[in-house]
């Protein structure tokens, strides 16, 4: 899900990353880089069951559904997972085919609707939080093999998700009838003839399955996708989501398609970005787990996304820095027993920062530890990234890789040490300067404004003032009808 508010071409949006089970790695189903597979023949379904279940398996993990539906330490795809949404919490459902506490009870059609049309089966709306404004693309061979997955393949868990329960009006679930009227676009994908098998079925699975969009698309005032702007990066709470159209200053136009392809299999690629949050979650769950043919065909869709240029902008984020190091300088400043030396961004970087991505920010041996120049985390133009991976720390795991990529947390849950908003404002404000962008600057208010989950959209910050404004209008409007009835009866 994107959570799917959750393809970050930096330390890239999202939530901290909570450890979690990943998929098992699926047979490779037949090679089709057309989207609109048919139906399987009844009698050939009968006779392969597994092939359609691996289908199955293969388009969940495209989907990324572990990663919303898994909660910490849960059980697979049994709910509970908190989603931090501008508008409140949202807990994922349980979607395993439990009768009692997931979705046993549902028939393929009750599926399809839930996915591509964000009702479940007792007829309430679900939050678009679940991306099924992306799903509703799907064919229905796939919905088909979906289902046929999850009702014969995981494991039924019998405990209900924890229920969702967002502040007035936002609980009222019947709203989303009118915002589905206003932004959801129920059609199925269509290949366009005028590209190729490989264009198409990369359009196809970064459109419909991965829901790149949910992520990287900025929104309007009502929470839905701004479609003019289409993949030119979003805010995300305390993160920020990419500009990954084709643009070759502002998107990802100057990666070549190893980078490119290296980024969506690892989350890690030198001189240019690693992905955390989200988007970590994403390559974690998901997208390394892809062929090789179809991460081919979402790098070769990329290229078709027409550009967005940001404002202003003339040089590429990775663009940014080399190596300087100030530790010569800092040595013999501060007494052996001088209390309250760490006083600047030098000392601070210095003594929490540089053990790993070494004294003149170029990393480690490897970039287990990734330079801190010509790096799109601190050469953008915005720091939410730099801040929120400092704040929430980085983890991420890839198949196959000895060592887990792994920055610690220094936000108040921090097990090392928690830093606080002054001091990760100096160490983020000596790395731009050192190291990234020096035209961008952090203060403490921005600090603690992302630790608390980033700037909130206009929605959730007028929601207080709409119960007592809503109880006003009402009585206005109770006042203006006695008043007009009144004096109707006072002409009589």
């Amino acid at each position: 899900m994107m959570r799917r508010f959750l393809l970050g071409l930096t330390l890239a949006a999202g939530l901290p990353l909570a450890a979690r089970a990943l998929p098992p790695v699926p047979p490779a189903p037949p090679v089709t880089l057309t989207p609109d597979r048919p139906a399987a023949p009844a009698a050939s379904t009968a006779a392969k069951p597994d092939a359609r279940l691996e289908r199955g398996r293969y388009l969940a993990i495209a989907a990324d559904c572990m990663a919303c539906h898994t909660a910490a330490g849960g059980k697979p795809y049994a709910g509970g997972y908190a989603i931090d949404s501008p508008l409140g919490t949202i807990y994922a459902t349980n979607i395993t085919p439990s009768k009692q506490g997931g979705i046993g009870h549902y028939t393929e059609a009750d599926f399809a609707r839930a996915l591509r049309e964000g009702v479940r089966a007792d007829g309430s709306h679900l939050y678009p939080a679940m991306p099924y404004t992306s799903y509703a693309q799907l064919t229905d061979a796939d919905v088909g093999d979906l289902y046929y997955y999850f009702m014969q393949a995981v494991q039924p868990v019998d405990e209900p998700a924890r229920q969702t329960a967002l502040p007035f009006p936002f609980n009222v679930r019947l709203s989303m009838l009118g915002w589905n009227t206003l932004f959801l676009d129920n059609k199925r994908f269509v290949p366009d003839p005028g590209k190729s098998a490989q264009i198409n079925r990369g359009a196809y699975l970064a459109e419909g399955l991965a829901h790149c969009s949910a992520c990287h698309t900025p929104r309007n005032a009502l929470m839905a996708e701004i479609g003019s702007q289409t993949l030119a990066g979003a805010a995300l709470g305390s993160w920020h989501a990419p500009n990954i159209t084709s643009d070759k200053i502002s998107g990802i136009g100057a990666w070549t398609d190893a980078e490119l392809t290296a980024y969506l299999k690892t989350g890690h690629v030198q001189g240019k970005g690693q992905a955390a949050g989200g988007m970590a979650e994403a390559i974690q769950n998901s997208l390394q787990f892809l062929r090789d043919d179809d991460v081919a065909a979402i790098v070769a869709w990329l290229r078709t996304v027409p550009p967005v240029r940001a404002p202003g902008q003339s040089k590429p984020a990775f663009s940014h820095g080399s190596a300087a190091s100030e530790e010569v300088a800092l040595r013999g400043m501060a007494g052996a027993t001088e209390r309250h030396s760490l006083h600047s961004g030098a000392v601070l970087f210095s003594g929490y920062c540089a053990s790993c991505h070494s004294a003149s920010g170029a990393g480690s041996t490897g970039q287990s530890y990734p330079a801190l120049f010509n790096n799109t985390a601190t050469g953008g133009s915005t720091p939410a990234n730099l801040v929120s991976a400092i704040l929430f720390g980085v983890e991420r795991k890839i198949e196959g890789e000895e060592h887990e990529a792994f920055m610690p947390r220094f936000d108040q849950r921090s097990y090392v040490q928690p830093l606080t908003d002054e001091q990760i404002a100096s160490i983020a404000n000596y790395v731009l300067k050192q190291y990234g962008n020096p035209d961008v600057s952090v203060t403490p208010a921005y600090v603690a404004q992302a630790r608390s989950g980033g700037e909130k959209p206009l929605l959730a910050r007028v929601q207080p003032f709409m119960l007592p404004g809503g109880i006003v209008g009402i009585v206005l409007l109770i006042a203006l009808f006695v008043w007009l009835r009144q004096r109707r009866q006072g002409k009589e």
